[in-house]
């Protein structure tokens, strides 16, 4: 429910679910467990345990998770079976075997092997915010990302959407550390600089003071900040990123503690709670990146 990463993405028209169809459309591509012959199985399931519904709304917000099971057959194994298997029919045709006749012997085995593999699984949280026109993934990289938007377009047939930055943000993030964050945003004591040259290098300063004089240097030097540690408003910190995209995003005990009166035992309400007080933290953060990055809808 509390996400430990996002990835913001902006609907470039106006967005609403058919809420009366939605619980079908996810049903189309429900999660499944893998057959003995598939190498990886990917659907909706339940953001709430124990309830049949794929989706959860709550404050006009709607929450997926998407379960992904893969099997993991390493490429050392079937390589290691395909050449005893060539061997042996080298040795008795005295020929080499063809490539089209090795690759159809590396599927042979695939598909031997597969029923015997140990599976992983792993599900991507995202939402739907239907009042602030975002969509907000729980991925710590592009790919995930893409393919949590890519599941939900395939279901509902349309998802219009651009990144929240479409333009690396690294010259503003580098002007807070030359001037002044936003009186929202904080400094912490974290940052990476990169060069502009495509061959250039990368410093991470860790539990650094980033007005020191050394650390300041780097921007002289010609690098610019691509990753900055901030804290908002005395309620989140995280890593920005270049892209806008947030990293190791953790709540203060301000936060936390909001909902703690709720009784455990009753998790529906405390899941529920907390993903009203989740999004709400987020819609915060994400309405002052926009106004600090001074975003339009053409950017």
């Amino acid at each position: 429910m509390w996400f430990k990463n996002l990835k913001i993405y902006r609907f470039t028209s106006d967005f609403k679910f058919d809420e009366a169809q939605l619980q079908n459309q996810l049903e189309s591509m429900s999660f499944k467990t893998c057959s003995s012959q598939e190498i990886q199985s990917m659907g909706w399931v339940s953001p709430i345990p124990k309830s049949e519904n794929l989706f959860h709304q709550a404050n006009n917000a709607f929450m997926f998770s998407l379960k992904r099971e893969q099997k993991l057959l390493p490429a050392s194994v079937i390589n290691e079976e395909l050449a005893l298997k060539v061997g042996e029919l080298e040795a008795e045709s005295g020929s080499p075997i063809p490539k089209k006749a090795q690759k159809d012997l590396k599927e042979e085995i695939t598909m031997r092997l597969l029923p015997r593999a140990f599976s992983k699984f792993s599900v991507v949280q995202g939402y739907v915010s239907i009042d602030q026109q975002i969509v907000v993934v729980d991925a710590s990289s592009d790919t995930n990302a893409e393919v949590f938007l890519a599941c939900l377009r395939k279901c509902i047939g349309s998802l219009p959407v651009v990144p929240l930055a479409k333009t690396p943000q690294q010259e503003v993030l580098t002007s807070w550390l030359m001037q002044d964050a936003p009186d929202d945003f904080e400094i912490l004591d974290e940052a990476e600089f990169q060069s502009s040259a495509d061959d250039g290098g990368i410093i991470r300063c860790k539990k650094q003071d980033l007005d020191a004089e050394e650390v300041l240097g780097h921007i002289q030097a010609g690098k610019l900040v691509h990753k900055l540690a901030v804290s908002f408003q005395e309620r989140l910190s995280c890593i920005i990123a270049e892209d806008l995209s947030i990293k190791r995003l953790k709540f203060t005990d301000l936060v936390m503690e909001e909902n703690q009166d709720i009784d455990k035992d009753n998790l529906a309400a405390k899941l529920d709670a907390d993903f009203v007080l989740f999004t709400s933290e987020v819609k915060g953060l994400v309405n002052a990146l926009k106004d600090a990055f001074a975003l339009s809808e053409d950017d």
